[in-house]
């Protein structure tokens, strides 16, 4: 996946690569961010982690993560499905 920086510095990503990734339509994709349910972060590296960047994007229950170099390239990506308390059952 490519990902660029505007002149902000805020990482641009190509849409139809992450509905892929997250297993929807672009037009699907699209609407979730419309509506807000498409939530993102950024984590910069600290210490041995220094020039690494965390993109994080959640949309539900589904969490899709990249780990960027220094020139914003991908080094790894995962999504991960979060389990969730089952009904009735608190935290604890």
């Amino acid at each position: 996946m490519m990902i660029e920086r505007d002149p902000n510095g805020d990482f641009i990503l190509d849409s139809s690569e992450l509905a892929q990734r997250f297993g929807l339509s672009l037009t699907d994709l699209r609407r979730h961010m419309r509506h807000g349910s498409l939530v993102s972060s950024v984590e910069i590296g600290t210490a041995e982690h220094e020039g690494t960047k965390r993109v994080s994007l959640r949309l539900g229950n589904r969490l899709w993560r990249a780990v960027l170099n220094a020139e914003n390239e991908v080094q790894h990506e995962e999504m991960t499905v979060l389990r969730g308390n089952a009904p009735g059952r608190s935290r604890r």
